[in-house]
């Protein structure tokens, strides 16, 4: 099915309703929205990063009555990147009648909850739970760990790798290359794709060496400098994001280390101004970045800057929110089995171009920029005279790879 989505985000064309069981509409219907993800702790800014995007999203639908009769509302938990602390979030948000849940924060939380979701639903088809994905990206999630009640709104690490590969592997500078991560599932495949899609690609391309870290646990990064310097290296690839991202590249910065490092997470403010001009030609690949030509997400941007005196961020979260009230509102309903037979296979048009929900896996595709940071852009970091420039830009299909997911609807 094709909709067409503008922001925030027009209607949706009319359609059948749905059959489904459990929840159904009703005037100025509040629906609520669980998000599970740190609140305190070491991640906690990426948490509240989240959040101020998420009330920012779900602000904007709510203002349009994007989602027809009914109105988001966010209740946030925190969960402290920890699995068990957000299984018992998540048993609290079913028994307070929560039907949608969403987090992206560690990949070994997005295993628990999916699993979590599954076994709810079916258990207990009258609170059935749809879990909205907004940034946890292991690949398994899509592929042999798939639920039909997940859906992800994020590239997933081996899509996004693929796209960084292509880059590495055609740039004739770069002959050695460190691969860095965390030490948890997402980490770790992170670094398997690396090593599959970099690893002897070319003749004079090598990767010097593989490390992993534990999650939020190191303070001082500079001997993992020093390892890259002594292999070599003159690209590093990491997957790592937040406080330990942030660190790693200002240890980089201090020691004079002249890599480029290679990314999926580089694009938050507090990074940027860690590694200050010793950032220049690092790269990341995203979704959306301040130099993208799209008006309306720029429009939007400026928006969210104003209320909150940061960078926006999660094109993916609003993206997300949109699409999440334009199912809603062509389902007719906030039920969960409707809203995610509306969702699974759709279609719709972006600011950034078509998307498309796989109906085989629940895996967004979206188009997606690799982009370097670099000096005289229209948009720049606050105190780092640095934005990031576009240096390769896929469309959704090229992002497209082979699933091994085997879900099946419910009902």
């Amino acid at each position: 099915m094709k909709f067409t989505k503008a922001v925030v985000l027009g209607t949706v064309a009319a359609g059948a309703l749905l059959a489904g069981p459990a929840v159904t509409a009703r005037a100025d219907e509040v629906v609520r929205i669980a998000y599970i993800d740190p609140m305190s702790g070491p991640f906690a800014s990426t948490g509240r990063l989240g959040e101020q995007h998420f009330r920012f999203a779900i602000d904007r639908v709510n203002a349009a009555h994007a989602a027809g009769n009914r109105t988001f509302e966010l209740v946030v938990m925190d969960n402290e990147v920890s699995p068990e602390k957000s299984l018992t979030m998540f048993r609290k948000a079913v028994d307070d009648g929560i039907h949608y849940i969403t987090q992206g924060n560690g990949s070994s939380v997005a295993f628990a909850l999916s699993d979590a979701t599954a076994k709810n639903n079916r258990r207990d088809p009258e609170h059935a739970v749809l879990y909205l994905n907004y940034a946890a990206v292991d690949p398994a999630l899509t592929n042999e760990k798939c639920n039909w009640w997940h859906f992800r709104f994020d590239a997933d690490s081996d899509m996004k790798m693929k796209a960084l590969a292509d880059y590495i592997v055609a740039s004739p500078n770069i002959h050695k290359v460190y691969v860095f991560n965390q030490d948890y599932s997402f980490g770790q495949s992170v670094e398997k794709a690396a090593v599959a899609m970099i690893g002897g690609k070319r003749a004079d391309l090598a990767i010097v060496g593989t490390e992993r870290v534990p999650l939020g646990k190191v303070t001082d990064f500079t001997p993992y400098i020093a390892k890259m310097r002594a292999a070599g290296a003159d690209a590093v690839v990491t997957g790592a994001w937040g406080a330990d991202l942030t660190l790693l590249v200002k240890a980089a910065a201090d020691t004079g280390f002249p890599a480029t490092f290679f990314t999926y997470y580089l694009g938050a403010r507090e990074t940027v101004q860690a590694v200050g001009m010793a950032g220049k030609g690092d790269a990341q690949i995203s979704e959306w970045h301040e130099n993208v030509d799209a008006p309306a997400i720029d429009r939007m941007a400026a928006e969210f800057k104003a209320k909150y005196n940061e960078n926006f961020y999660y094109w993916r979260v609003v993206d997300m929110i949109d699409t999440l009230a334009a199912a809603m509102k062509k389902a007719d309903s906030s039920d969960p089995l409707k809203v995610g037979k509306v969702l699974s296979g759709m279609k719709f048009d972006t600011p950034l171009g078509p998307e498309e929900i796989r109906a085989d896996n629940h895996q967004l595709l979206q188009p997606m920029y690799v982009s370097i940071l670099a000096p005289d852009m229209p948009h720049m970091f606050p105190g780092v005279p640095l934005g990031f420039k576009t240096i390769k830009r896929f469309d959704a299909e090229e992002t497209r790879l082979p699933t091994t997911c085997a879900m099946k609807a419910p009902g």
